[in-house]
């Protein structure tokens, strides 16, 4: 049975924990797919961002892999390789390695990080293609509130 065939009284006793994790699935693998079709991927991405003064990182200090590694504990996957994806950025210029083995952003990595972010905008447009802002602002709040039901914290 499809979901175009389950009735709204059907589809209201579904799993949530189900289709949560069946959406996120699909919507990581798409934003992954797209990043890599410009050429870059999301854990490289996450890396410049959180080396980035102008973006998660408080202060534009530099920082260790495991430092990095705890930092993104909360959206990181089992299979990103940061070392692999740092290897990348340091080849490309878009970091460097101090003696520490603390990674630091370059002018060249921030104009990148700056320029990849332009892409967000299109990515978000294709996955939100059909559903207004109101049933997305549903959505969230109904999923904030099955967070607080099963005893977690909504940032």
């Amino acid at each position: 049975m499809t979901a175009q065939q389950i009735s709204d009284a059907e589809l209201a006793r579904e799993p949530a924990a189900y289709w949560t994790g069946v959406a996120y699935e699909a919507l990581i693998a798409y934003t992954r797919a797209q990043q890599t079709e410009k050429g870059y991927t999301q854990p490289q991405f996450w890396l410049l961002r959180n080396l980035s003064v102008n973006d998660i990182s408080p202060d534009g200090e530099g920082m260790t892999l495991p430092e990095l590694r705890q930092a993104m504990t909360s959206y990181i996957r089992p299979e990103d390789d940061l070392a692999a994806e740092a290897e990348v950025l340091l080849a490309r210029g878009w970091l460097t390695r101090d003696v520490e083995d603390r990674l630091w952003l370059t002018t060249e990595g921030e104009q990148a990080r700056v320029d990849l972010a332009r892409n967000a905008p299109a990515i978000r447009a294709a996955l939100h293609e059909g559903i207004n802002d109101a049933d997305y602002v549903t959505t969230v709040k109904v999923l904030q509130r099955l967070i607080r039901n099963a005893g977690g914290t909504v940032a």
